[in-house]
């Protein structure tokens, strides 16, 4: 066997290319032109198939750029090296997913990678994506769902711009099938871009663009306060129970208790650890949808700290700390002299907690034990004067 055959088995022989909608165009009825091993990949350097189309009425003509080893290496479009699950830029989905492209750059090492891909695909039965992209368990992730379009972008196939138009010398006039439009600045990144970066994911200003749109969107950040596990629902519907509630956030983690203001509208989610009020609050930002209703969710505010004396008579916060006991408290009930020696006091004007003067808040003491009047020390002295 010559070298020439053993190559010429390796090169692409296909009968339809991968593409995505927007590629393909809105026309049901296309005519394609097939060239069999017409032009080289731009990444592998391979002759491939290259077929070559109209996408629709007023558009340019497109063609294929990379073979299909490589397109189902990257699970992208063969035209506009886009992803086609989610139509967005290779550097975005890998972001997002956090995978690393592996591909190797050499051409005896990239050949050889490729060689063994295509065996792995064509002995697969599964059809899909290959490489990492393949391995992974699941390719969903909260960005590319924010980002991901949901209908084909048309507006991507229009003809090019007439650089003799720019230049004033057009003769044409409508029956030119170039755009007659002002072009974009040549200092917009937009306006340099490369297959070869767009495909390994680098360097890619679309990409660049579409993160920092990412980075600009809403988002709920998490307090510092890690004592603060409670999150606030708002509107919320009259007719919502609790039952709704705990349907909406069991799956994230243990709830210690759930809190239904029906006449406001709002509950309030405190769960037993941190680590579940995060995932849920992560998860149901802005997409949580209680009967019908899209729910408002945010986080639950810190508790109020409140100032004690200290006995030298400085001021600190403590969290969640006891008052201070009342003043009436530390009177000398017991009816001793200073220094322990003179007549006894007379006895207080009060014997029992009912007699308490209103001065004194109730609860305002902070244990039983220092209650005078249930120490028997009130009934002591009235004995003695007896």
């Amino acid at each position: 066997m010559s070298t020439n055959t053993y190559n010429r088995k390796n090169w692409e022989d296909a009968d339809f290319p991968i593409l995505c909608q927007t590629c393909l165009g809105d026309n049901p009825y296309i005519r394609m032109t097939k060239e069999k091993f017409g032009k080289e990949c731009k990444i592998c350097t391979r002759p491939f198939t290259v077929f070559r189309w109209c996408p629709g009425a007023g558009m340019r003509f497109k063609k294929c750029e990379v073979c299909q080893t490589c397109a189902k290496l990257k699970n992208v479009c063969q035209t506009c090296m886009l992803d086609l699950e989610y139509g967005l830029p290779i550097q975005v989905r890998d972001h997002a997913l956090k995978i690393k492209d592996d591909l190797p750059r050499s051409d005896v090492n990239r050949e050889y990678y490729l060689q063994n891909v295509d065996a792995e695909l064509g002995n697969s039965a599964v059809v899909g994506p290959g490489g990492v992209l393949g391995k992974l368990p699941s390719h969903k992730s909260e960005l590319l769902a924010k980002l991901a379009r949901t209908t084909p972008y048309y507006k991507r196939n229009r003809p090019h711009i007439c650089s003799f138009w720019v230049k004033g010398e057009c003769k044409r006039g409508e029956e030119c099938p170039y755009r007659h439009e002002k072009p974009t600045d040549p200092d917009d990144p937009l306006s340099n871009q490369n297959i070869k970066d767009r495909y390994y994911g680098v360097n890619d200003p679309v990409a660049e663009k579409l993160l920092k749109r990412a980075q600009a969107m809403p988002h709920l950040d998490p307090p510092e306060d890690q004592m603060i596990t409670t999150l606030y629902v708002g509107g919320l519907d009259e007719h919502v129970t609790e039952q709704d509630i705990k349907n909406s956030f069991y799956a994230y983690g243990e709830i210690r208790s759930i809190t239904l203001v029906s006449k406001q509208g709002c509950a309030f989610v405190q769960f037993t650890l941190r680590k579940s009020a995060e995932r849920a609050a992560e998860s149901t930002f802005n997409k949580l949808m209680v009967r019908g209703n899209k729910a408002t969710i945010r986080w639950g505010k810190s508790q109020g700290k409140v100032p004690i004396q200290a006995a030298l008579g400085t001021s600190q916060e403590v969290p969640n700390a006891l008052p201070a006991p009342p003043v009436e408290v530390t009177k000398n009930y017991f009816g001793l002299a200073a220094g322990g020696g003179g007549a006894p006091a007379p006895p207080p004007p009060f014997s029992s907690l009912a007699n308490i003067p209103s001065s004194i808040p109730l609860g305002g003491l902070q244990y039983p034990s220092q209650d005078p009047s249930r120490m028997g020390a009130q009934t002591n002295q009235q004995n003695q004067y007896q």
